[in-house]
Order: C-alpha cells, then sequence, then structure tokens
C-alpha cells in the first residue's frame, strides 16, 4: 500500500451547501453536523446547509463548521474502509482537525475549543483595523524584505502563510498591508489580492488571543495522536501533549510554514495526499509544491473514490 497523507482545510474553504453530494450519499455526514450542533448548543446543520453565507463565514462560526466537515469526510472514509494514513496536517484551523481525527482531542472538546479560539481572534482586532493579502510570484524573501520595508510606527506587516513557491499570505495592521501590496506590485508580483476576512491571522496583532487560548487549553484534555500531525509553526510533529499545546498556541501569531509541511511529509514517502473536508485548496497547494505528488480532494463521493483507488494495494 502507497504510503499517503491526510490534509484537513482552514478558513476559506467553507461555502453554504458544503458537502452536499457526500451528504446525501453517507447519513454519517448529517448525524456529524447534528452531533457538532448538540456539542455547540445551536443548530450547526442548518447554517452549514442554508447559509446565510454571511454567517457561517464568521470567525466563530467557520471554524467548528469546517472542523465537522473535515471530521465528517474523515468518518466516510473510515466507513469505506480508507485505511489510516501514515501522517496528518492541516492549514491553521485544520490543524485541529487532524488532531480531532488522529485521537488527540475529542470532538466536542476540539469544536468548543475552535469556537473559542474564533471568538479570541475576533476579539483581538477592532474591526476594520487589520487585513491580509495575498501576494504571487515574488519569492518568500522577497515578501520578507517587503514586509519589513511597509512598516511604521505602530503599523507592522508580516508574513502569515507560506502556501507554496511564489504564493504567500500577509497580514497585519490594514494600512500596513496596504503598502506592502503596493511595494510586492512595484517588485514585479504578478498578483496582489487583498482578502475578504475580518481577522489578521497568524501575526502578532493575534497576542490577545495567544493568551485566551493558552489559558483555555490547559483545561482540554489531550492523548497522543495515533499517526505524527505535522505543525503549521514548524512543519514537526510533536507526541509529547505539551509540545502540541504548545505548537496550537503559537500557531496564533505565527506563520503557517505550509509549504514546509509538505515538503516534509513528502521527503518521508507520503506520496499521494488526500484533502479530508471541503473544497479543493490544499489539493492546489501540493501541487504547486511538489508535482511528484498525487493530491486527491475527498469533497464528494467520486473523490472519496479516486482516493480509496489511490491508495489500494497494489
Amino acid at each position: 500500500m502507497p504510503r499517503f497523507a491526510m490534509l484537513f482545510p482552514g478558513q476559506g474553504s467553507q461555502a453554504v451547501g458544503m458537502l452536499a453530494a457526500l451528504r446525501e450519499r453517507y447519513p454519517v455526514v448529517g448525524e456529524t453536523f447534528e452531533e457538532a450542533g448538540e456539542a455547540l448548543g445551536y443548530d450547526l446543520a442548518a447554517t452549514i446547509t442554508d447559509g446565510p453565507a454571511e454567517t457561517l463565514d464568521r470567525t466563530d462560526v467557520t471554524q467548528p463548521a469546517l472542523l465537522a466537515a473535515g471530521v465528517a469526510v474523515w468518518r466516510v472514509w473510515r466507513d469505506r474502509d480508507g485505511p489510516e494514513p501514515a501522517v496528518m496536517a492541516g492549514h491553521s484551523l485544520g490543524e485541529y482537525t487532524a488532531l480531532t481525527c488522529a485521537g488527540a482531542i475529542d470532538f466536542g472538546d476540539a469544536l468548543r475549543l475552535v469556537r473559542l479560539r474564533g471568538q479570541a481572534m475576533q476579539a483581538a482586532v477592532g474591526e476594520g483595523e487589520g487585513a491580509m493579502a495575498a501576494i504571487i510570484g515574488l519569492g518568500d524573501e522577497a515578501v520578507q524584505s517587503v514586509c519589513q520595508a511597509a512598516g511604521a510606527e505602530g503599523e507592522q506587516v508580516t508574513p502569515a502563510n507560506y502556501n507554496a513557491p511564489g504564493q504567500v499570505v500577509v497580514a497585519g495592521h490594514r494600512a500596513a498591508v496596504e503598502r506592502a501590496m503596493a511595494l510586492a506590485k512595484e517588485k514585479g508580483a504578478k498578483l496582489v489580492k487583498q482578502l475578504a476576512v475580518s481577522v489578521p491571522s497568524h501575526c502578532p496583532l493575534m497576542q490577545p488571543a495567544v493568551e485566551r487560548l493558552q489559558s483555555h487549553l490547559t483545561e482540554v484534555p489531550l492523548r497522543e495522536p495515533r499517526m505524527p500531525v505535522r505543525h503549521n509553526v514548524d512543519g514537526q510533529p510533536r507526541p509529547e501533549l505539551d509540545g502540541i499545546r504548545k505548537a496550537l498556541v503559537a500557531q496564533l501569531d505565527s506563520p503557517v510554514r505550509w509549504t514546509e509541511s509538505v515538503r516534509a511529509m513528502a521527503g518521508d514517502g507520503a506520496g499521494i495526499m488526500l484533502e479530508c473536508g471541503p473544497g479543493k485548496v490544499l489539493s492546489g497547494l501540493v501541487k504547486r509544491i511538489d508535482k511528484n505528488v498525487e493530491a486527491i480532494p475527498l469533497q464528494d463521493p467520486e473523490g472519496i473514490r479516486r482516493g480509496l483507488d489511490a491508495v489500494a494495494e497494489e
């Protein structure tokens, strides 16, 4: 059986009606959404199915919704006798989904934890004060120098997501992000686009959220994951529970090193990477990072079939 990795998407992959085809075919998807709603105390399934989008896109709703969606796809995979992967990883919020599916966090605890994470992130920065932007076509060092040049007294911008070679997201104070966008264009970036987000994630502006999350995480029971989960902060797994807690806290105000994580998994022999959740954002990034890796999104019944075929014994 080929070695494979399971990847879990983060914010930006949500959509009203997500996983509709899987939900129609496999009852466990709807059951998972209902279970999530019971843990949270509101009808999450209705929000996922019917919206409105403005509600689903709220950070404190998006995060548990995406975690529930990832767990639902994982349960479909396991119900279809899909084998466990050699390694897991998740992009930002997806790291929590990976740890849940690896058995490190109970589903209900994880849902409540990421809801608090979303609330803490939303409260950390005043409305309109922060921003994020994608810079396409410049190397990591060029983006870093752009961020340094765009900073000013009381205003900062830093790399937030190293998503793929030539694809970096920056975050920080709105004015600094706008200056970084202008400088990136001057340096020859192919595309510079401000993202439609309300929270500047993975940058020092998240420090107030770090303190809230750190306090809450000490009360959440953790277990050693069944398989390695590579963390965003450095692309490395952590078997010890204290190390997992520290990595989750550090992730909030540190850049997501996704390129590094994917290369590490490929280097360990994961020639197939399955995207376990809605959308195909991570599959697209994997193809940019390593063209030799087969990336398959599991967002619909056809994706599940393709994934099972790919990892079947030869």
